[in-house]
């Protein structure tokens, strides 16, 4: 009897540990759905695993798909799946969903929902051209402990000839290649480029981040606002600094220097666009940056007033005159600070157009434009060119004692080395002379970057295995 009480005493304090669930129901799949497909919930609350077999949903009596959730109370984000990242739910048109939320104030609750489409047979008319492609649907982020799409444009004489490229690197990663997966329009990237290099272009690669739908306002500004929120810019360029681009420099033909690495971004990632370039002079020499969100935060001043110039830049700011009351001004202020900071007048292009509007129509016009004036000293060069260090480590699978190879003398040459999660390897390695005691390291898989001095040479991806 004791017993008993005690336990209804226990759901009558804390009802939340017996009813914390929510029902999740399907009351709708698209017809183009194969046949014995299961459908799988994937969030917040697993680690966004999408193949979860916990929470793969049933079919009850009357045809409908449900499954429970055990979240804690808050905001829970999720999405729905056939099993793995290539098969996630895309919106009306077929094309990119960002992710749902639903504010969980705890208790027992059911929601009802429908899935309009599939993003891999979503019958959305998709625009990206052929040589445009996916990295990864879902390419870990170390530094913020989520996941996220990347996508690839590569030249159209890539595969033909063995040229090292010139990377610039975009945000909203949605909008840049595919009117399917964009939220109100495409930047036509692809389409620029491929028509600049019939026009005798030599060509860039261009590597899109998609935006983290409800995290975008966190992971593109570089300072909290106090009615937004915010701040998680700086992680978010790490991952790219850090992870990102080590792999892209690791797996394809790229020319690492920061003299060939660019960023790009409009709104909001204009704003981060800026702060990169700034924050990391040493990775960055070309910053695109449209319809700035400048507002967002005084701090996108002072943070170039107070890092100043480090190195010889390329920064191109358009807006529209009558994006926002204050747009043609904050622009103005920035192209101040810049020159207050150090900055040459012909290291910065400012434009702002009488029919500017914030929307990707404006941005895809200028972005030709941009591009041309940001890279015009940067273009690509063969592997064989003796002016482009080249570099080689080996053994590789290696066990103990690494050497580098490079068809130029390095003056100062220097070895970082990174875990495949964007961690680096404590304490700094250096390189003594050519070789390098690689025996500290555990078994697997790292990127090593190569500096001479303190100029990024490139990066190679190393198997170590003892």
């Amino acid at each position: 009897m004791r017993r008993l009480y005690y336990l209804l005493s226990l759901c009558l304090l804390f009802p939340a540990l017996v009813w914390a669930q929510i029902q999740i129901k399907v009351t709708s799949i698209p017809p183009t759905t194969p046949a014995n497909s299961n459908v799988y919930i994937v969030g917040s609350f697993n680690n966004w695993a999408p193949g979860d077999p916990n929470y793969k949903l049933t079919a009850g009596s009357d045809g409908v798909l449900s499954v429970t959730i055990n979240p804690a109370p808050g905001t829970v984000e999720y999405k729905f799946t056939r099993g793995n990242w290539d098969s996630v739910e895309g919106n009306s048109n077929g094309g990119y969903l960002p992710n749902r939320t639903y504010q969980y104030a705890g208790g027992e609750q059911t929601l009802s929902l429908t899935i309009a489409s599939w993003e891999d047979i979503g019958g959305g008319n998709h625009s990206y051209a052929s040589n445009v492609s996916i990295v990864s649907q879902d390419f870990y982020m170390p530094q913020l402990d989520r996941n996220r799409r990347i996508w690839l444009y590569l030249p159209p004489d890539y595969q033909t000839t063995g040229k090292r490229y010139p990377v610039l690197y975009m945000h909203d990663g949605q909008n840049i290649f595919d009117i399917a997966t964009s939220f109100s329009g495409e930047w036509e990237v692809d389409e620029s480029l491929n028509d600049l290099f019939n026009n005798g272009d030599p060509g860039i690669i261009v590597v899109a981040i998609d935006n983290g739908g409800a995290e975008r306002i966190n992971e593109l500004t570089p300072w909290s606002n106090p009615q937004y929120g915010g701040g998680q810019a700086s992680a978010y360029v790490d991952f790219i600094v850090e992870t990102l681009k080590p792999y892209i420099d690791a797996h394809y033909r790229t020319r690492p220097e920061r003299d060939y690495t660019g960023i790009m971004g409009s709104s909001l990632g204009g704003l981060t666009s800026m702060y990169a370039a700034i924050e990391h002079q040493d990775v960055f020499s070309k910053a695109g940056v449209f319809s700035p969100s400048f507002w967002f935060s005084s701090q996108a001043y002072t943070h170039v007033t107070q890092t100043g110039k480090q190195a010889d830049m390329r920064i191109y700011m358009i807006a529209g005159q009558n994006e926002s009351a204050t747009m043609a001004s904050d622009l103005n202020n920035m192209y101040n600070t810049l020159l207050g900071a150090g900055f040459r007048q012909d290291e910065i292009k400012k434009v702002i157009h009488p029919d500017g509007a914030h929307t990707e129509w404006y941005w895809a016009r200028e972005f030709p434009a941009a591009y041309r004036w940001l890279f015009a000293d940067a273009g690509p060069t063969n592997t064989t060119d003796t002016g482009v260090p080249v570099f080689t480590i080996s053994p590789n699978p290696a066990d103990s004692v690494l050497y580098l190879e490079s068809t130029t003398t390095l003056s100062d040459p220097r070895l970082l080395v990174y875990t495949m999660d964007g961690r680096a390897v404590k304490p700094p390695t250096y390189l003594s002379g050519q070789s390098w005691d690689a025996s500290i390291l555990r078994s697997g898989v790292y990127i090593f970057r190569v500096y001479d001095g303190n100029k990024l040479i490139g990066s190679q991806q190393v198997v170590i295995g003892h």
